[in-house]
């Protein structure tokens, strides 16, 4: 059963600058697979959406954790249709 959780901070480092995100446990979770499935560490891929935030607007960028977030639930969304077989050609 889901419980939801309060916010915990953790620091990581990007581009040589420490800083701190809060997310609930549940995305720690959900980003600490996703950067080892890709063979990362969390700090690489953290990187790697910060620097998408940035690129969608640079003027205004969302902050950092809402990007973690947005970027996390995007990622279930493509697995879930990765995942989901076609229907058969012709019906």
């Amino acid at each position: 059963m889901f419980h939801p959780q309060r916010a915990s901070k953790r620091s990581v480092t990007i581009a040589g600058h420490e800083t701190s995100i809060a997310l609930e446990p549940l995305f720690w979770e959900a980003l600490e697979q996703a950067a080892s499935v890709r063979g990362l560490p969390v700090n690489a891929l953290v990187a790697q959406i910060d620097l998408s935030r940035y690129d969608a607007d640079q003027l205004n960028p969302v902050n950092l954790a809402s990007a973690i977030r947005q970027w996390l639930y995007a990622e279930s969304i493509s697995l879930i249709a990765e995942a989901k077989p076609e229907p058969p050609s012709g019906a």
